[in-house]
């Protein structure tokens, strides 16, 4: 009885969390930009570019700590997502639960509860404003050639137990509607998320990043101070 209690689970999680996401986006609770009137409804197919599986990455700077060559943990329970950098464009966000689940916060970096944290072996997935100091510059990158100067990144994910992770980003994604491929995730991959347009927009850009390494972090690194403020 308990084997087909697992089963049935391991097959309606996917389903629920899919749901979950859907709803999160109708809502309008992964909107990042401006809190003005809502935006359009979608017109824009959906694109999505791909680093090339032999490219080697970027040229991009070091992160701003190497972790070291010590093996990953056991996941903790209690382990979260506390800070993403990504030292290409400039980004440097502590990282949050969504303080107020009506909007997100400006001035942090957000973690969406339904999915995974760095180290659980599935999509983590962060989401902030396109606004100066947050998300803008993921936006701002992916409409040139949709975004082909992202591929081979790095993005830097520290997290509340002293842990830095290393990704490379393999994906851009525009003008996407759903959470689909992030909930069916199986691998370590880091997500991020920005919105395209004033609070309603529904189509979002989505940058997707594969594991490369985790090591120990310094424990300031890995705990800047959060300062969430109300988006004005």
């Amino acid at each position: 009885m308990d084997d087909l209690a697992l089963g049935l689970r391991a097959r309606l999680l996917p389903a629920i969390l899919t749901a979950l996401g859907v709803a999160f986006l109708t809502a309008g609770l992964l909107s990042y930009t401006t809190p003005v009137e809502a935006g359009p409804e979608p017109s824009e197919t959906p694109v999505i570019v791909t680093l090339p599986p032999t490219a080697a990455p970027s040229a991009t700077p070091p992160p701003t700590v190497g972790p070291t060559d010590t093996p990953a943990p056991t996941f903790p329970a209690d382990r979260l997502a506390t800070r993403v950098v990504v030292a290409a464009l400039g980004i440097d966000l502590p990282v949050v639960k969504q303080p107020n689940p009506a909007y997100p916060a400006c001035d942090v970096a957000m973690y969406h509860e339904a999915l995974g944290q760095p180290g659980q072996g599935r999509a983590t997935y962060l989401y902030a404003h396109a606004r100066t100091g947050m998300f803008l510059p993921i936006l701002e990158a992916s409409k040139v050639n949709n975004g082909a100067s992202m591929l081979g990144m790095i993005v830097e994910v520290y997290t509340s137990d002293d842990q830095l992770f290393l990704y490379e980003v393999i994906e851009v994604r525009r003008h996407q509607l759903d959470l689909d491929d992030a909930v069916a995730a199986t691998t370590e991959q880091m997500w991020l998320q920005t919105s395209e347009g004033p609070r309603g927009t529904k189509p979002k850009t989505q940058v997707v990043a594969r594991f490369l390494s985790t090591g120990a972090a310094d424990h300031a690194a890995a705990h800047p101070e959060p300062k969430p403020v109300v988006c004005g």
